[in-house]
């Protein structure tokens, strides 16, 4: 819908018919299927039962219940249902847009990473603060900050650039857990919100940033010989050719038909990045 595959690990897990059923749409059956199960837990009145699945810093510790660690996501309120939809939306909608672009190994590593980073943070807290969590409103909040950051010029609700959705959902998210003093869910917030940002910056597949070009050069290893340029040839003996050679992306292409997009260096995909850019600019 927004782009095209350009990952070669991009495959259907499986086939419904003539419609394929790729990671996102699993997960989306699997939240759908704990929520139903939740609310009927809590319709015969066995919602103790749910207990045993949030997340509990406290547990983890003195009983050593670590599967509350990643189990706490697929706990969702009865309370939340009409919310919970709205998130199903929109895991469906740009969830499978972020699978497509950096495919589907990446994808699951991504989604595992949201996962147990915020679980993991909070546990660490526990020496400091007890905490607990359900649900997974921050962790697909962070594949939209996914899909933001591979696209951040789509124009999504009102017209807006995604880029600036995210700013504003992120900003009001804030401004509500300030306002309640909910410090452990601001960390898992914003946590899920970096955690998605540096998954994609690191796969090269966000934009080029200034500020992060600058931050990696500064800690990456210096080279240990210099590289001397050639000495440019006079004008009138060899044909130059135009800048436009350069600035090509049909050697990437190439690449990409000949070994498959995992062969292409950060540079390069920063720059077939560059292009989708301007092409969606030009289509504005």
């Amino acid at each position: 819908m927004f782009g095209v595959t350009t990952s070669d690990d991009y495959r259907p897990v499986a086939w419904m018919g003539r419609y394929p059923v790729d990671v996102t749409t699993m997960l989306v059956g699997v939240h759908i299927v704990c929520a139903i199960l939740t609310a009927l837990a809590f319709a015969v009145g066995n919602s103790g039962l749910v207990n045993y699945l949030v997340f509990d810093s406290a547990l983890i510790w003195s009983d050593a219940q670590v599967w509350r660690v990643f189990t706490y996501a697929f706990v969702h309120a009865p309370s939340t249902l009409f919310w919970f939809a709205v998130e199903m939306y929109m895991l469906f909608v740009f969830g499978r847009e972020v699978e497509r672009f950096i495919g589907r190994r990446a994808y699951i590593l991504l989604y595992v990473v949201l996962l147990l980073t915020p679980s993991a943070l909070l546990t660490i807290w526990r020496f400091w603060h007890h905490s607990g969590l359900s649900g997974s409103v921050a962790i697909h909040f962070g594949i939209f900050v996914a899909f933001a950051t591979i696209y951040p010029r789509v124009e999504l609700f009102l017209r807006i650039l995604a880029k600036w959705v995210v700013l504003i959902l992120a900003a009001v998210y804030t401004l509500q857990l300030l306002a309640y003093h909910a410090w452990s869910d601001l960390v898992v917030v914003w946590t899920s919100i970096g955690v998605a940002f540096l998954f994609v910056e690191l796969n090269g597949a966000g934009p080029e940033l200034i500020w992060w070009s600058a931050l990696k050069a500064r800690f990456a290893p210096r080279p240990k010989y210099h590289v001397v340029p050639k000495p440019r040839p006079r004008a009138g003996n060899v044909r130059t050719e135009p800048d436009d050679a350069y600035a090509s992306i049909d050697p990437i292409l190439d690449k990409i038909s000949k070994f498959g997009i995992g062969s292409l260096t950060v540079s390069e995909r920063r720059q077939l990045n560059r292009e989708r850019e301007r092409l969606l600019k030009k289509s504005e």
